[in-house]
């Protein structure tokens, strides 16, 4: 919804509002035809601290008008005509504004009571009264005898606004009509108030947003003042309770026009000082009132109120007839209902002038505000909506973007990496024939180009040259860091000179996990490792058998593969005398093993019976 709808929209409820506004009090006026309306009593008046008067009152009677910051006795004395209501149908009373406390006596005899005489805590004048008369009191052809005794607390608003008598047939849908427009709309307006002020506050949590706040603030107010209207027994004595709804009625209006404001977003600063110097001067006139028993105290207060509400509305109207802002001119036309509202309430409901009224219409008026704070929340919410939208428009086609440049830098990486793969391998080739199958070629030229070569020599070196070539390409093969496999593929190249050599081998390889990924170098590493005990064995040691055992150790820290090869040779020649050197065999197996991370030991089984353990420990992960 655009915000231009959203005005309209506000405008048509505001026009269909007023409309119901002014139309509820003269539809509630319309009085049963055939009901007699009481216009005067006479009444028996006991103000506390003044002597008692005994003179006619005329309807509506305002106790607070005559007797203001006093409270009382008053007795109302009437005589109905005999022909009212029909023989034999039932009659009723209605009252409205009786308080604060009620008995109603017929014909001598007590119909109904509306709390106890002189114990404030009840206020009946907070509702209509439909009283039933039995039929059996009324006295035929007689004029009936009509008994109303209140007693009043200062300052509550009591009295007697008026009194019909009739067929309670007639006078019912009166009642009813009475209540719903006063009961059922003060409830709503009360549930309103608190979930949009409810609704304002939470949304003030999350954002810090001063006009949630102080609507927030202003509508949890007014809710005090709505339930007043309806709830006749409050557990909060009086006067304390009229006190308590004073100040939140003044906190209900300033914090209002403050929230005017800050739609408006036109906050000047002697104004928004002005408004919060008027709240609190009026918050302080409403307890000295109540405290010291001065009801002229809350009317300046009240009167403070109206006049700093004035002072807002040329914003608003700036805004919307110069500005030409669609939620200004919505602000403008509930700007000068609840002025309006406000004014009457004050000189002719509060003040009595201009011939008084009963009934009060800022409560009306101010409801309308809840409808904007709605309508600002859903507006705000669309708008808000539209740009996540939009930036997340934006965003997608950013992330496309940033996708595709993302796609052709990895295309790229991808291709210079497979490259460097592929020249990295190349060079470990070249590395592993140059030192592998070129230093065993080395090895046989220099042999052969002896004058007499040994041909055991030369076929050890060839051998030792073809073992090297076949390891080279076997560590080109796949193994799916599979390290069975690796040791499979040691076995079955070594099988035929372990036959030849009569040679028996025991191949003990137990289950091991697959391993985390390993290099190609570690497993050429390993078989070398395992290539140089195995040569040694078959040129030194005399053996008749080896035993290869594999086995995985993943409970220790870290886990590990452990290699053990066992022959039942010799053993480990002696250290030489003079501290000479033994070979480079066993020390290029050690170099081999701590260059992919293994711990080597090599070891005679037993000095008496020989034989020699290899065993290598490396740590591995498994996958």
């Amino acid at each position: 919804m655009t915000a231009g709808g959203l005005c309209r929209l506000l405008l048509a409820a505001l026009c269909l509002w007023l409309a119901l506004a002014s139309a509820a009090p003269r539809a509630n006026a319309a009085e049963a035809p055939d009901a007699f309306d009481v216009s005067s009593a006479e009444a028996v008046l006991e103000p506390d601290g003044l002597p008692m008067q005994t003179r006619r009152v005329e309807f509506p009677f305002r106790w607070d008008h005559e007797f203001p910051g006093r409270g009382g006795k008053a007795t109302y004395r009437i005589e109905l005509p005999a022909a009212a209501v029909p023989a034999g149908k039932p009659a009723a009373l209605l009252l409205s504004g009786a308080g604060n406390q009620v008995a109603i006596s017929f014909n001598d005899a007590l119909v109904a009571s509306y709390g106890t005489l002189g114990v404030p805590n009840y206020d009946a004048s907070k509702s209509n009264l439909l009283v039933p008369v039995p039929a059996v009191l009324h006295q035929n052809g007689q004029p009936q005898s009509l008994v109303v005794r209140t007693t009043i607390q200062r300052q509550r608003g009591a009295g007697l606004a008026s009194i019909h008598y009739g067929p309670e047939s007639s006078l019912a849908p009166v009642y009813r009509a009475r209540q719903n427009w006063r009961n059922t709309s003060a409830i709503v307006y009360a549930v309103s108030l608190l979930l949009m002020g409810g609704i304002a506050g939470g949304l003030w949590l999350r954002q810090r947003d001063a006009l949630y706040g102080c609507f927030a603030l202003a509508a949890l107010s007014g809710v005090a003042r709505n339930l007043d209207r309806v709830w006749p027994d409050v557990a909060v004595p009086w006067p304390l309770w009229g006190a308590v709804v004073a100040v939140c009625y003044a906190c209900h209006i300033g914090l209002i026009a403050r929230f005017v404001l800050l739609v408006l977003e036109r906050n000047p600063p002697w104004l928004v000082r002005s408004i919060y110097g008027a709240l609190a001067l009026s918050v302080a006139l409403a307890c000295a009132s109540f405290a010291f028993a001065r009801p002229l105290l809350w009317t300046g207060g009240l009167v403070i109120l109206q006049c700093i509400s004035i002072i807002c509305l040329p914003y608003v109207v700036y805004g919307a007839l110069v500005d030409r802002r669609r939620i200004a001119g919505v602000l403008m036309a509930a700007g000068t209902l609840a002025i309006l509202a406000g004014a009457h309430d004050l000189l002719l409901v509060r003040m009595g002038l201009f011939g008084g009224a009963y009934y009060t219409l800022t409560a009306h008026a101010m409801f309308f505000f809840v409808m904007i704070l709605a309508g600002l929340v859903v507006e705000r919410y669309s708008r808000t909506v539209a740009d996540y939208r939009a930036l997340n428009a934006n965003l997608a086609a950013r992330v496309a973007e940033r996708e595709d440049q993302l796609r052709g830098a990895f295309e790229t990486v991808r291709q210079q990496q497979q490259e460097q793969a592929v020249l990295l391998e190349r060079q470990r080739i070249m590395r592993e024939i140059h030192d592998g199958v070129g230093s065993q070629l080395v090895g046989l030229l220099n042999v052969v180009t002896q004058a007499k070569p040994d041909r055991a020599v030369i076929e050890e070196h060839v051998k030792l040259a073809l073992d090297e070539m076949r390891m080279a390409v076997d560590s080109l093969q796949p193994t799916h860091d599979d390290l069975a496999t690796v040791l499979a593929t040691l076995r079955y190249r070594l099988q035929p000179r372990l036959d030849a050599a009569g040679i028996e081998l025991v191949w003990d390889v137990e289950v091991i996990p697959q391993l985390e990924p390993f290099a190609a170098q570690a497993a050429l590493q390993l078989q070398r490792i395992l290539l140089e005990a195995f040569t040694n064995v078959l040129k030194h040691a005399g053996a008749t058998r080896i035993v290869m055992h594999a086995s995985w150790h993943g409970e220790q820290t870290p886990a590990l593969v452990r290699i053990m090869l066992t022959d039942n040779g010799r053993g480990l020649p002696a250290a030489p005398a003079n501290g000479g050197r033994t070979g480079h065999g066993i020390a290029n197996m050690r170099a081999r093993a701590q260059s992919i991370g293994a711990r080597l030991q090599i070891e005679t089984v037993d000095p008496a019976a020989g034989g020699t353990r290899m065993q290598l420990d490396w740590p591995c992960a498994p996958a």
